[in-house]
């Protein structure tokens, strides 16, 4: 075969991420506060584009940014008792749309038996050109873990059962900075209509995380849950822990009484009682605490459904300035002043359709979490169904990604309080016997757990492993558990079985 040099033309179709496209992607994981920081330098950096309500807004000219206009007056959907996940209203392929809706439409969804309007993701979004001054160092900086979310990785591998994970998560986010717990278990149990009990079952568990001492309610139950750990909460500490009023006042002769115990015996008492930490939180890192602001709003119906609506206050109001345009596009000379106006006019119209378009992608996924849990809603924390992210995703016709993108900083306010969205879903591994199933942080849990319990001449092996959970209803690959095992940094068997040993060979 004679070897030459040919040139040949060949079509083939890729999906090409254009500057715009992906700044349209960032914007749906941005919270209602970054989102405004992002509108606000964006009308600083574009002529063109206003806010609604400045007086060039107030001449009564129809604008290509009417659509957020319309959209900032309430955009909602319904829920009705009735439509069950799953019954076929959801599942369609959204049409490609264009992103501004006709004059006079708003964009609502219904779902009672009708099939809600179905929005592209994304489409129709211009390539244009963009600068690229706008990259933010900050953005690739670690940020310094706090205490929410130390707890929050906690709960997942300590609770794997989705009722009792979301009275944690509850539980989790009112948490002071110092680490402790201001809220009536009380007006938690009724919130999430569950039972006291249960709620107290709860915070037993995140009682018992790191840093010691975290979740008490009060100065004395944070000092005997570290000296439960320590193993020094006798009856005489406890007396001591019952009656700080007197420490404070330095009356050691009431304390001696109190406590049953020795005047040297006291004295060490209380030193150990310094020792102990009473603001545990202060540990970890500190963010300006800001007020939650809700994406959502979650309102029941008379007739037993729901109404899901945004809330218009976090909905940036901007529009294009098309007469503005329209006068500097005619005293615009040379061919660099022309680009100039064509790049600030597709820049902001692609800005106003993208906020729209984030703004209905909410909804829709909000409206779809409402659906799939609604005995939540109307009965509490204990109705709570199994979700994850591509039950969604399915249901709407959107990727998985897009709805991870749109759950993240989002906060949907409801008659049971204000949740994140991400509070509804709960990743999860397949049960054997096709029971309910188990999620992925609980399952690393068990490896850990088998894994530490393992005698030194009876070390587990990953095939071992599998099988005793397989026995426990875990349906799980041998590669999933190495991988889990890996991802923990635990040693594979052989290691393991030399270092047990070698430390029992070890003189003490």
């Amino acid at each position: 075969m004679a070897l030459t040099q040919r040139l040949e033309l060949r079509q083939s179709h890729a999906l090409v991420m254009t500057p715009q496209l992906m700044q349209a992607i960032k914007l749906l994981a941005l919270s209602n506060l970054e989102l405004a920081t992002y509108v606000e330098g964006e009308l600083e950096r574009n002529p063109l584009l206003q806010h609604l309500g400045e007086d060039e807004s107030d001449t009564g000219q129809p604008s290509a940014g009417d659509a957020v206009t319309q959209l900032g007056e309430g955009i909602q959907s319904t829920w009705v008792e009735g439509d069950r996940p799953g019954d076929g209203t959801a599942g369609s392929q959204p049409e490609a749309e264009e992103f501004a809706p006709a004059e006079g439409e708003t964009a609502s969804a219904q779902s009672n038996g009708e099939d809600p309007p179905r929005y592209s993701e994304w489409a129709g979004i211009g390539s244009g050109r963009r600068d690229g001054n706008d990259y933010n160092l900050e953005a690739h900086v670690s940020a310094e873990k706090t205490l929410a979310d130390h707890l929050a990785e906690q709960l997942t591998l300590s609770i794997s059962d989705p009722v009792r994970r979301m009275i944690g998560q509850y539980l989790i986010d009112m948490v002071d900075e110092a680490g402790y717990l201001n809220a009536e278990l009380d007006v938690v149990a009724e919130k999430l209509g569950a039972g006291r009990a249960e709620v107290e079952a709860v915070l037993a568990i995140l009682q018992g995380f790191d840093p010691s001492g975290v979740c008490a309610r009060n100065l004395g139950e944070c000092l005997a849950i570290q000296l439960r750990e320590r193993n020094r909460f006798d009856p005489a500490m406890q007396a001591l822990v019952e009656h700080l009023d007197l420490l404070a006042k330095r009356d050691l002769s009431g304390l001696r009484k109190i406590c049953a115990v020795s005047e040297e015996d006291l004295v060490e008492m209380i030193a150990e009682i310094r020792r102990l930490n009473p603001k545990p939180g202060l540990a970890f890192g500190s963010v300006v605490v800001q007020p939650i602001v809700p994406d959502v709003f979650v309102r029941s119906r008379p007739d037993g459904g729901f109404t899901v609506e945004l809330n218009s206050d976090t909905l940036p109001r901007v529009l294009v300035n098309q007469d503005y345009h329209a006068d500097i596009v005619k005293s615009a000379k040379t061919e660099h002043d022309k680009t100039y106006l064509a790049d600030c006019m597709q820049t902001a119209t692609w800005l106003v359709r993208a906020l729209e378009q984030r703004a209905k992608t909410i909804l829709k996924v909000a409206t779809e979490i409402v659906r799939q849990q609604d005995g939540f809603f109307a009965h509490g924390v204990e109705h709570l169904r199994p979700l994850n992210l591509r039950t969604i995703a399915d249901a709407i016709g959107m990727h998985e990604s897009t709805v991870s993108r749109v759950t993240a900083n989002k906060y949907m306010a409801t008659n049971r309080g204000i949740f994140e969205l991400k509070y509804f879903f709960t990743s999860a591994i397949a049960a054997a016997d096709g029971g309910e199933a188990h999620s992925a942080e609980a399952v690393r849990y068990r490896i850990r757990q088998l894994i530490n319990e393992e005698a030194a001449e009876h070390v587990l092996s990953d095939d071992t492993i599998v099988q005793r959970l397989h026995a426990a209803g875990i349906d799980i690959a041998r590669r999933t558990v190495a991988k889990y095992r890996e991802a923990m940094r635990i040693p594979s068997s052989v290691q393991r079985r030399r270092e047990k040993q070698a430390s029992l060979n070890t003189p003490s």
